[in-house]
């Protein structure tokens, strides 16, 4: 389990998620989930490709995703399936400063997407998805409403 990791090197793997990491989920239009949208968890940490056997060896004390390499340069290492999310925020979260408001945003999103029972539940889901733009730096999201 990646919890045996000392707290020194929780410590910097949350210091690496504040200074170089982005927390959000997404809502995005998908005909094929049951209210139309699929919702989207990720934990990204970036990095210059000219870094990479370093970053990889950062990325292999989490081991719960995968690096690609954008176009412009930069390494990305994705968490993106929900196990492995809660796994790696209960190894930062005591350890995270800048980031604290989107991990427990996370939290409460994840933990809400398991009761929905109806579309109200999934539309209150949404209003809680859409609130990472006041925590992030994203000028474009807006609210997304179930219905056209």
């Amino acid at each position: 389990m990646k919890n045996k990791l000392s707290a020194i090197k929780r410590a910097y793997l949350a210091g690496f998620l504040d200074g170089d990491g982005s927390v959000y989920v997404r809502a995005k239009p998908n005909d094929g989930y049951r209210y139309g949208f699929q919702v989207a968890p990720s934990i990204i940490l970036f990095q210059s490709a000219k870094d990479r056997s370093k970053f990889e060896e950062i990325c292999s004390l989490i081991n719960l995703g995968y690096i690609r390499t954008r176009k412009d340069g930069i390494l990305e290492y994705t968490i993106n399936k929900i196990d492995s999310i809660l796994e790696f925020i209960s190894m930062v979260e005591p350890f995270v400063i800048l980031k604290r408001k989107q991990i427990a945003l996370m939290k409460q999103i994840l933990e809400q997407k398991n009761k929905i029972e109806k579309e109200e539940d999934f539309a209150a889901m949404l209003k809680l998805v859409d609130s990472f733009r006041e925590l992030n730096y994203s000028k474009k999201r807006k609210f997304r409403t179930l219905t056209p």
